[in-house]
This record gives structure tokens, sequence and C-alpha cells, in this order.
């Protein structure tokens, strides 16, 4: 978020007061503060981990207090968020309710295969049914893509981070 200085306002005016700021930052540091809280009741995870899984709650909720203060400080000093200067799109058009009821359904058709199709299957169909709903034309180039990045995410969860994810009709050839 780029933000402008206090300074460029007008000479003589009143200075600028961000109450959303202000109210963002109360909010990081609550959330970061009840993480960190939360994190004290966690039991130690397995023994032979160098880093043990309850050292992550303390890391997110240290930052998101450090950030919460960050942004009051930020804001104290007159830092405003610089304005939106708005999207390339016509704000009178309404929402296009076939786009979001073909993605629904794309989502949904990708939940109730997964389990028998499993995931590379699944998660490439996804893909490349949420591209040809969004515009593209290219579906070989999105089978490809879709594939790739079906079957790289179920290498990665399944053989790095030791996560089963279904496999489907393609268990014991991946």
């Amino acid at each position: 978020m780029s933000t402008t200085t206090a300074q460029r306002r007008e000479p003589g005016s009143r200075p600028v007061v961000d109450k959303a700021q202000y109210g963002l930052a109360a909010f990081l540091v609550l959330v970061g503060g009840y993480v960190l809280y939360d994190a004290v009741g966690l039991e130690d995870g397995f023994a032979d981990q160098p880093v043990q899984p309850y050292a992550i709650p303390y890391v997110v909720g240290a930052v998101l207090v450090a950030l919460g203060a960050l942004l009051a400080v930020a804001t104290a000093r007159g830092d405003l968020p610089e304005a939106e200067e708005g999207e390339d799109i016509d704000l009178t058009q309404g929402t296009d309710l076939r786009t979001v009821g073909l993605l629904v359904a794309v989502l949904v058709v990708n939940v109730v295969l997964i389990d028998w199709l499993g995931w590379a299957i699944t998660g490439a169909l996804l893909f490349v049914g949420c591209a040809g709903v969004l515009g593209s034309r290219s579906h070989v180039r999105d089978a490809a893509i879709g594939t790739a990045l079906s079957v790289g995410s179920w290498y990665f969860f399944y053989v790095v981070l030791g996560i089963p994810i279904p496999a489907g009709v393609l268990d014991g050839v991946l």
C-alpha cells in the first residue's frame, strides 16, 4: 500500500485523521494478541522436530502485533493511503450472475468428483473449467497448465509435506 505524507495537504488546513487506519491497527493488535494468548495453551508436538509446530502461532501473532503497531505509528505520523484511481470497469453494470454460477458449478463438480477421480485429474479440470468460464479460448494450453499445476501440487503435498490427498483412479500410477 503506497502512502502520502501529511505534508501534501493544503497549508492552514486541519490534519486529516484516518480513523479507519487506527481501527485496522487495533484489529491487527487484537488478533495478534489473541493468537499469542491461544498459542500459550498449545502442547509440544513431535520431539524429533527442531522447530515445534507451536512455534508458528507465536511468529504469526508477533508479526500481527508488530504490523498493527507500525500501522498506528505511521497513521499518527500523518501517512495517508493513496486514493484508489479505480479500475477500468463500468460500475453501473450489475453482477454477471451467469459467470458466478458457472464458477460455482465448476467448483461443485470438483468437490463431487475429487474422491473418485483424484486431485490430479479434478485439479486440472478445475483449472480448465475456471479458465474457460473466465474467457480463455486456448483449451490445449489450459489443459497443459492445469495438468502441470495439479500433478505438481499433488506431489508437493504427498511427497514433500507428507499430506495424502486423493489420487483417485490414478492410485498406483502417481
